[in-house]
């Protein structure tokens, strides 16, 4: 299935919705205003919460957690790399992979070295917009909160 991911630039927090090829919202995206460090929240349209990403503080190199029902089903850490960015990516659904371009903006996602969705980023645009392709039975949900965290980890927190 074919998402877009769309940041609103000048919202207060981070506050967006996960819709369609069509521009049907599928997911929002709720992140706390006031905490240290990144916390956001994915919500169905039904507003019955799906996952939660968490960022660990007072590390080297930025470090996530993403939970599905509170139990932990990721740590993505992102690599010391020079040229193209490489994620470390523990996952209790299987080995991922992320390899992208030198300017971090189009990536493929490989779940036990296989393709399961591409990330393209909109050049032209006035908040960060991704077209995320996922294949056919994947776990949408958690695809995009890997999207979201490489996002963050790339892009919003000028790393």
């Amino acid at each position: 299935m074919k998402y877009i991911v769309r940041q609103k630039i000048f919202s207060l927090g981070d506050i967006f919705n996960i819709t369609d090829e069509f521009g049907k919202p599928i997911f929002q995206v709720e992140g706390k205003i006031f905490s240290i460090g990144n916390k956001l929240n994915i919500y169905d349209m039904n507003e019955k919460h799906l996952i939660y990403i968490e960022q660990k503080i007072f590390k080297f190199l930025p470090e996530y957690n993403i939970y599905i029902r509170d139990i932990q089903v990721a740590r993505v850490k992102k690599q010391l790399t020079f040229f193209k960015s490489k994620f470390d990516i523990e996952s209790n659904y299987g080995n991922f992979e992320i390899d992208g371009d030198i300017f971090d903006y189009n990536f493929s996602i490989y779940r036990n070295g296989r393709p399961i969705a591409s990330v393209d980023k909109k050049y032209i645009s006035f908040s960060d917009t991704y077209s995320v392709n996922i294949a056919e039975g994947e776990k949408d949900e958690f695809i995009l909160a890997l999207v979201i965290v490489i996002d963050q980890v790339l892009h919003d927190n000028n790393n």
